[in-house]
């Protein structure tokens, strides 16, 4: 092999593994909770995954174990796209059907809980890798029993608050709704449904309406009060977590729940779900696709159908440069045996 030959192959070579290397990579996830109002798993985290104040944290721990409060920011199905209602069963509707947060689910009226009024209202969800999509807020309809399981028939068929890609602020998604008038102990469920992934994310929060809570509608003792965690207690925190953000970065999606077995995502909806002036949009019944925003999101060109469209987890444009580089290596090789075949050709011809 000729010296020129030898540098195109190793240079070739050398690409290679580089390239591949992003085969082993996946693209960050998106990852959060509501913190106003507090969700279940935001205050049980506050209150410390090893040792919770209350007794019903001290449940949830007790079913679902420390770890999953500790991942307090991954409530999520990897490939829900917008198909949350089929997806997740009556009474698992705030650990979103995973088994992992099955404590979250536990019928009980002392929840810890914010004091909540109706009207007008400002709500934060705590982004720890921010990303585009919809978020829909739903509340228990009058009569809700905190006592037994959530279902899907215990919520407003329709959103009080939907709104696409909300302001961030200090790593918050700010934004306003009108919850409707309603008294004494409810729940406000959330709805995050990213536009560049299939993957959603789902919260409870523990309400109470027009004063004091007084153990809901069972008459039980009166349930304390729900406390987000601090940053200092989410520093703390990130060593034990086995979400891996890496900077918004490298989540490996090991733990990412997926939709059952045969299960097709959602048709695309239409256009029209913009939201309006005060933030919320055109409510949609729960379990419909959120409308596409104005703008595509910012994806490569290469991933943006496989992310939107098919379900994909965002590893196409590292199999595209993988590819390539194998390609160019085979292109290497041809070149290097037809350049052999002509100089034998040439040394037979003389």
């Amino acid at each position: 092999m000729t010296a020129r030959r030898t540098a195109v192959a190793a240079v070739v070579l050398g690409i290679a593994p580089i390239a591949l290397t992003g085969l082993a990579a996946s693209p960050a996830a998106a990852h959060g909770t509501m913190t106003n109002p507090v969700s279940r798993v935001s205050a049980c985290y506050a209150e410390g995954p090893e040792s919770p104040d209350s007794a019903a944290c001290k449940a949830a721990v007790a079913a679902s174990g420390a770890q999953a409060f500790y991942d307090w920011n991954e409530v999520n199905i990897a490939n829900a796209a917008g198909n949350h209602k089929s997806l997740i069963p009556d009474g698992k509707l705030c650990s979103a059907g995973r088994d992992k947060y099955k404590g979250l689910d536990l019928p009980r009226a002392d929840w810890p809980s914010s004091a909540f009024t109706s009207g007008n209202r400002t709500f934060r969800y705590k982004a720890t890798a921010p990303h585009r999509g919809t978020f829909e807020l739903y509340v228990t309809k009058d009569g809700y029993d905190p006592s037994k399981p959530l279902k899907w028939s215990d919520l407003e068929a329709k959103p009080f608050a939907k709104v696409t890609d909300p302001k961030l602020v200090n790593g918050e998604y700010v934004f306003d709704g009108v919850v409707p008038a309603r008294s004494g102990r409810h729940l406000i469920y959330s709805v995050w449904q990213r536009s560049d992934s299939p993957e959603a994310f789902y919260t409870c929060s523990d309400v109470v309406f027009g004063g004091k809570d007084n153990g809901g509608s069972t008459g039980g003792a009166p349930a304390p009060t729900a406390s987000a965690p601090s940053q200092a207690q989410i520093d703390e925190g990130t060593d034990k977590s086995t979400v891996d953000h890496g900077g918004h970065g490298g989540d490996d999606h090991t733990d990412h729940a997926s939709a059952p077995a045969g299960t097709e995502p959602a048709t695309k909806s239409s256009e029209g779900n913009a939201p309006a002036a005060d933030g919320a949009g055109s409510p949609s019944p729960i379990g419909e696709p959120a409308g596409k925003p104005a703008e595509e999101p910012a994806v490569p060109a290469a991933a943006a159908g496989n992310l939107a469209e098919t379900g994909g987890d965002g590893t196409t444009p590292y199999i595209a440069v993988g590819g390539a580089a194998v390609l160019a290596l085979g292109a290497a090789v041809m070149f290097g045996t037809a350049r052999r075949k002509a100089a034998s050709a040439g040394r037979h011809s003389r």
